[in-house]
C-alpha cells in the first residue's frame, strides 16, 4: 500500500492533543454537566463500623425545605444489590457465599460509610441539613478491623451467619512436591509482611447525572467511569433487571481512576430511582472524605512466604500464605484480585514447585477491589522482597541470585507453576543494562560520600513482571467523515492516558491525515454496540491493534473511491495531507469529496476486531537509590533507573508519563501511603490531612529507557505499560530502604509505608 510516511504515526513522539482543551478549563467532566431542572442527592451513611439501627421520625426530613425524596432500604427492595461478578472456586470445588453490596442497609452497617438513606433536594446544603433530621437508634456491636486476628476464635464476626471470617480459600501449585523441595533445601528464607491497604485518590472524584425519559420509559446516567458498557450491564442486568437497551451511558472526560472507577456503585442507581420516580435529573458528586470512606480500597494482604534453595543458589520451591482483606461486602471484582495475584507469585523466576495458599477475610472496612496493578503489585512485592531477603542470608549478591533463576530465553514459552504462559523475555538482558546505566559498581563509594555527611545510602532492585491486555478484542469502527475527517468510535475509556492521541497515531500510520483532524469517541453506549473500557493495560495493545487494523480498511476503500473518481488504478493511489493523489502526479482529490462521492456508508466506513488468545507480559528491571537522614528518619530517593520490555513503543512521551505516574505511586505505598483503622473501625485517614500522597519535591529525576522484545501475543507485538510502573516501584524502593537500614544497623524488616517516625524507630531500636 502506498502510504506518505506520517508526521505523527506510531512511535513519534506527539504530544498530547488532548491537553488543548484541558489546560484551557474547556474539559467537561460529570460534574460540568447541566440538566435544566436538575436536583442534587446526598448520602447519610454510617458513622459506625458495626452496629444495627432502627429509623425513627423520617416525616420530619422528607418535610423539610426543597427536599423531594427521602430513600431507605425499604423504598428499594425491587431493586437488586451492587453484585460481586468474581467468584472464586474453593479446593473442594465448591463457590464461596456471596456477600453484595446493599444498595441501602437494612437494619445493619458493617463499615464507617456505609450507606442508610439517600436523600434529594434542590441543593445540596438542603439535602445535607434535611440528613441531620433522620432519627436513627444505633446498637452499636463491636467491629472487626485486624486483619492479623480475624480467622482467630471469638473474634466479632461481620456476617455472622457464615460462623466465619473467611470470605473464601483458595489453593495453587503442588503441595506435596513443594514440600518435598522444603525437606531437601540447603537453605529457607522465610518473610513476614502486609502488603498496606490504599485509597486511589483521583483528581475528580466519582460522580454522576441521572436523567428519566417518561415518555420512552428510559434512562441515561453520565458518570466518570473506565467503560460505560460494563456500568451498563451491571446496573441493568443486576439491579433494575431491565434490558440493557433501556439504558444509556455516557462517560465524557475523566479525572483518573486508576481501577476504582471501573466499577458500579450504589450512588448511581440511586440517582437513576430518584430519577424515575422524581421524573427530573438527579445529580449526586463525591466530596473527598466520602471518596476515603465509600470507594474500594486497594491492596491489603498479610504475607508470610518462604523460599528454599539449594547450597548453589537454586530455587527448589515456594511457599506463599495470604490473608486477604475483602472489607465488609465482596466488591465487583475484589475476590479474584489476590487471585491474580497467585497466578503471577513466581515472577521472573524458574521455580517449579509452589504452594499458595490463599484466604479472603471479611472486615469492618471499605470493600477492597482493583487498584493500578490488581494483584501484580502484591506479587512482585512478595517475590523481590523475598529475593532480597535470601540474598542476604545466603551472602550471595543479590543480582547474581537473580540470574541463577531467571527464566532463560531459550525456555520460553514458558508455563509457571501458577498457570501462566509467558511468550518472550530477556530478564537478565534489561537487569544487566540497568545495573549499567544505575553505575551499581559506583555505589560502594556514594555510599561513603553519604556517610561523610551522616546520611545512610541504600541501593535497591525489582525485576518484576506482570500479565495484562489479557485475551479477548475492542472493536474498532472509523469513518470519513463529510468534512473529510476521521472518526474514530472505541469503547475504551479515557482516564487520562493520552488515547486521543495515541489512537490518532495508529490512524496517521494509515491514512494522511492532519492530528486535528482526527476524533476520538468513547464514553457512549447509544455511539457504540460494545466495549471492553480501560483497565489491565488493554487499551492500546487490544484496542490500538483494531485501530491500526480498521484504518487499513478504510485506507483501502479511500484508495477505491479516489481511483474511482480519478479514473485510475487503486493501486496507483496514495494518501496524504488530507487528500488522495495519484503516484507521480499532481491529480488528487480531497478527502471530503471522497466523502461525497461515497454511494453509501458502508464504502466510508472501516470496521476491525483482532482478536488476542493470550495475555501480554511486560517486564523490567528498577533499581532504587535512597539516602536516609538518621536523626529524623526523613527518606530521599536520589537516583532511579528504570529499563523497562514494553514490546513496542507507541508514543514515547506518553509511555513516560505512564512509567513516571506508576513508579510515585509504587513508591508513595512504600514510604507515605497507608489506610488506619482505630480498634473501633472509625478511618483515621479519611483526608489529606492523614494520608500522605506524595508530592513532586518527594520524587527524583527518572533515568528510563526500554529494551524491548516484541510480544509474540500481540498482532503488533505491544505488551502495555500503563501498570508497570507501580509494580517495579514499591519492591525497588523497600529494598534499597532495607538495604540502608541493614548497612547502618543490621535492620532487614520494615512495614509500609516506611515513614520517617518507623524507620527513625528501626534505627534507634
Amino acid at each position: 500500500m502506498n502510504i506518505a510516511t506520517p508526521k505523527f504515526g506510531v512511535g513519534a513522539s506527539a504530544l498530547r492533543k488532548e491537553d488543548r482543551k484541558l489546560i484551557k478549563g474547556e474539559g467537561s467532566f460529570t460534574d460540568d454537566v447541566r440538566a435544566e431542572g436538575e436536583l442534587r442527592a446526598y448520602v447519610l451513611r454510617s458513622p459506625h463500623a458495626a452496629a444495627r439501627f432502627a429509623f425513627g421520625d423520617l416525616d420530619a426530613a422528607r418535610a423539610a425545605e426543597g427536599v423531594h425524596l427521602v430513600l431507605t432500604a425499604a423504598d428499594v427492595v425491587h431493586l437488586g444489590p451492587v453484585v460481586n461478578q468474581a467468584t472464586v472456586k474453593q479446593p473442594d470445588g465448591t463457590i464461596h457465599a456471596q456477600k453484595h453490596i446493599p444498595l441501602l442497609c437494612d437494619g445493619e452497617v458493617r463499615h464507617v460509610g456505609d450507606a442508610v438513606a439517600f436523600i434529594v433536594a434542590d441543593t445540596l446544603a438542603q439535602a445535607q441539613e434535611a440528613s441531620e433530621l433522620i432519627e436513627i437508634d444505633w446498637d452499636i456491636e463491636d467491629a472487626q478491623v485486624d486483619l492479623a486476628a480475624a480467622l482467630e476464635d471469638d473474634q466479632p464476626l461481620v456476617w455472622p451467619d457464615l460462623g466465619t471470617n473467611q470470605a473464601y480459600l483458595y489453593r495453587t501449585g503442588d503441595i506435596d512436591k513443594t514440600g518435598q523441595a522444603f525437606a531437601e533445601a540447603d537453605h529457607v528464607t522465610t518473610i513476614d509482611f502486609v502488603n498496606n491497604r490504599l485509597v486511589s485518590n483521583y483528581m475528580e472524584t466519582r460522580a454522576c447525572l441521572a436523567e428519566w425519559d417518561d415518555e420512552s420509559k428510559k434512562f441515561t446516567l453520565t458518570l466518570g467511569s473506565q467503560g460505560v458498557h460494563g456500568i451498563r450491564k451491571t446496573i441493568a442486568k443486576d439491579i433494575f433487571r431491565m434490558n440493557i437497551e433501556d439504558f444509556r451511558v455516557i462517560t465524557r472526560d475523566v479525572g483518573g481512576g486508576f481501577g476504582t472507577k471501573a466499577f458500579n456503585y450504589r450512588e448511581y442507581p440511586l440517582s437513576l430511582e430518584a430519577a424515575r420516580r422524581l421524573n427530573r435529573p438527579v445529580k449526586w458528586v463525591s466530596d473527598r472524605t466520602e471518596h476515603f470512606l465509600a470507594d474500594a480500597h486497594g491492596r491489603d494482604n498479610k504475607v508470610t512466604a518462604s523460599l528454599a534453595l539449594n547450597d548453589e543458589g537454586r530455587i527448589l520451591g515456594l511457599k506463599i500464605d495470604v490473608m486477604a482483606n475483602m472489607g465488609a461486602y465482596l466488591s465487583q471484582f475484589g475476590p479474584f484480585i489476590p487471585v491474580f495475584g497467585a497466578s503471577m507469585a513466581t515472577g521472573v523466576y524458574d521455580i517449579q514447585n509452589l504452594d499458595f495458599k490463599l484466604r479472603g477475610v471479611y472486615t469492618h472496612t471499605t470493600p477492597v477491589d482493583a487498584y493500578r496493578g490488581a494483584g501484580r503489585p502484591e506479587a512482585a512485592f512478595l517475590i523481590e522482597r523475598l529475593i532480597d531477603a535470601a540474598a542476604r542470608e545466603i551472602d550471595m549478591p543479590v543480582a547474581e541470585l537473580r540470574r541463577r533463576n531467571f527464566i532463560r530465553p531459550e525456555q520460553f514459552p514458558y508455563r509457571t507453576p501458577g498457570g501462566r504462559m509467558y511468550d518472550v523475555g530477556e530478564f537478565d538482558g534489561h537487569m544487566t543494562r540497568a545495573l549499567e546505566k544505575a553505575n551499581v559498581a559506583g555505589f560502594s563509594e556514594r555510599a561513603r560520600e553519604a556517610e561523610s555527611r551522616g546520611k545512610l545510602r541504600g541501593l535497591g532492585t525489582a525485576v518484576y513482571i506482570e500479565a495484562c491486555a489479557f485475551a479477548g478484542s475492542e472493536p474498532a469502527r472509523l469513518t470519513l467523515d463529510a468534512d473529510g475527517g476521521i472518526t474514530l468510535y472505541i469503547g475504551t475509556q479515557t482516564n487520562g492516558q493520552g488515547h486521543a492521541t495515541a489512537y490518532s497515531q495508529f490512524i496517521a500510520d494509515q491514512i494522511g491525515i492532519d492530528f486535528d483532524r482526527i476524533t476520538v469517541r468513547q464514553g457512549d453506549t447509544a455511539e457504540l454496540a460494545k466495549g471492553g473500557g480501560t483497565g489491565g493495560s488493554r487499551s492500546i495493545p487490544l484496542g490500538g491493534v483494531s485501530v491500526s487494523a480498521a484504518s487499513k480498511v478504510l485506507a483501502e476503500k479511500m484508495k477505491k473511491l479516489a481511483a474511482d473518481e480519478l479514473e485510475a488504478s487503486a493501486a496507483d493511489i496514495e494518501l496524504v495531507d488530507g487528500s488522495a493523489r495519484i503516484v507521480g502526479t499532481d491529480r488528487v482529490i480531497s478527502y471530503a469529496d471522497m466523502a461525497k462521492a461515497a454511494k453509501s456508508d458502508e464504502d466510508r466506513t472501516g470496521l476491525a476486531d483482532v482478536v488476542q488468545d493470550e495475555a501480554t507480559y511486560p517486564n523490567g528491571t528498577h533499581i532504587c537509590e535512597v539516602e536516609i537522614d538518621p536523626e529524623t528518619g526523613h527518606v530521599e530517593i536520589v537516583r532511579y533507573t528504570i529499563v523497562d520490555d514494553f514490546g513496542m513503543t507507541v508514543n514515547p512521551v506518553l509511555l513516560l508519563g505512564q512509567i513516571h505516574g506508576g513508579v510515585v505511586q509504587g513508591v508513595a505505598q512504600c514510604l507515605s501511603e497507608g489506610v488506619v483503622y482505630s480498634e473501633d473501625g472509625q478511618l483515621l485517614t479519611a483526608s489529606f490531612m492523614d494520608y500522605a500522597v506524595p508530592r513532586a519535591g518527594d520524587m527524583p529525576f527518572f533515568d528510563f529507557e526500554t529494551r524491548n522484545v516484541p510480544s509474540t501475543t500481540n498482532a503488533m507485538g505491544i505488551k502495555g505499560a500503563g501498570e508497570a510502573g507501580t509494580i517495579g516501584a514499591c519492591p525497588a524502593a523497600m529494598n534499597a530502604l532495607v538495604d540502608a537500614l541493614d548497612r547502618a544497623r543490621g535492620v532487614r524488616h520494615i512495614e509500609m509505608p516506611a515513614t520517617p517516625q518507623r524507620i527513625w524507630e528501626a534505627l534507634n531500636g
